[in-house]
């Protein structure tokens, strides 16, 4: 493919940047062609091998002896059940968000699930053997021992969500407290006082997050905060059902209901329309995510907007920055970098 010489006419060496333009196509192109890529379609491996041959480019070969113990691949790491990853919207989005912004880079995505004990075990020794460069986690729980194994093995990790807020990893969330506080003042200006809260999985810090904000709200409002209008739930629409069962049964008198994910707010429904309950006029109902089950809902659902695909975007561009910083843990220090990402309110019929 490359001619020799390897220099223009000013004696310079061609760079990867100037085949890309001559060849019309993105820099990670390039890089995908001269590495003999499968994932580049005849006409664009063409005009980038005759783009190599008019400016005679020659890959630097001593980058490629640098990157010699490098993978290029990533993992995406689910700790769910495969289940659950295919039934929300959550977790598809999340992962439009990193493809994209893998697209015009050399890695690979790798997508495992770890969500029983077996299939952890054997994830540690796949990671234990160092074959991928970096893992995306999503959907961490408070007692998930994968990111203190990542910390161990010194493999470069980001995660969806800190497990706490002294979580040492780098992470990228969105503002949970805010989300919540803005759906139940919201829920308040409309005249709602009997605000109940679906909780998700309080073993995750996220649903803690929406919690506290839920209550301040409250409290800021001038209203006590009744625990029998706080029930857990988990994140499924299942979980959504039984949870607005139990809440009915304790509070009949419940008059807004804020669903921490808009599945869980789908299940709230049946359960309010099977007990005659009209929404909004009997029954407010707000969700979280703004996935495309709020718009499609009946009637549509009023819920907190996520930036899940920017979320996943977010991941992809802290991971590569620490990949690209391989120096030890005890020279690198503790620090980490936390991104939040800002929530809004999409107010819609069902409140």
């Amino acid at each position: 493919m490359a001619v020799s010489g390897g220099r223009n006419r000013g004696g310079r060496r061609p760079t990867l940047e100037e085949v890309a333009a001559r060849a019309g196509v993105g820099r990670g192109t390039v890089s995908r062609v001269i590495n003999g890529s499968p994932r580049v379609s005849d006409a664009t491996r063409a005009a980038v091998e005759a783009a190599v041959a008019e400016l005679e480019y020659v890959p630097n070969t001593a980058a490629r002896a640098l990157a010699a113990n490098r993978t290029d691949a990533i993992a995406l790491v689910v700790p769910e059940p495969e289940t659950r990853f295919f039934a929300e919207p959550y977790f598809s989005d999340m992962l439009k968000g990193v493809g994209t912004q893998l697209a015009d880079t050399e890695l690979q995505l790798l997508l495992i699930f770890a969500g029983s004990d077996r299939e952890r075990q054997r994830l540690a020794q796949y990671l234990a053997a160092h074959r991928v460069d970096g893992v995306l986690l999503v959907s961490v729980h408070a007692d998930d021992p994968l990111p203190d194994l990542l910390a161990a093995l010194e493999i470069p990790a980001v995660i969806s969500g800190p497990r706490s807020a002294t979580e040492p990893l780098t992470s990228v969330d969105s503002d949970n407290y805010g989300g919540a506080r803005s759906a139940v003042e919201h829920l308040l200006s409309r005249g709602r006082t009997r605000i109940a809260h679906i909780t998700g999985r309080l073993d995750v810090y996220g649903a803690q997050r929406r919690v506290d904000g839920y209550r301040e709200a409250l409290l800021d409002a001038g209203h006590e905060v009744d625990e029998h209008l706080i029930q857990p739930g988990d994140f499924t629409e299942e979980g959504g059902r039984r949870a607005m069962t139990e809440l009915l049964l304790r509070r009949p008198d419940v008059d807004a209901v804020f669903a921490g994910s808009d599945v869980m707010a789908a299940g709230a429904r049946q359960v309010l329309r099977e007990e005659g309950r009209r929404i909004p006029d009997d029954v407010a109902l707000v969700g979280y995510d703004d996935s495309a089950i709020a718009r499609h809902m009946d009637p549509p659902l009023t819920s907190v907007r996520q930036p899940i695909e920017e979320m996943g975007r977010s991941m992809i561009d802290l991971l590569l920055a620490e990949i690209a910083d391989r120096r030890p843990a005890a020279i690198r220090g503790p620090e980490r970098r936390q991104a939040v990402l800002a929530t809004e309110l999409v107010t819609r019929a069902s409140s």
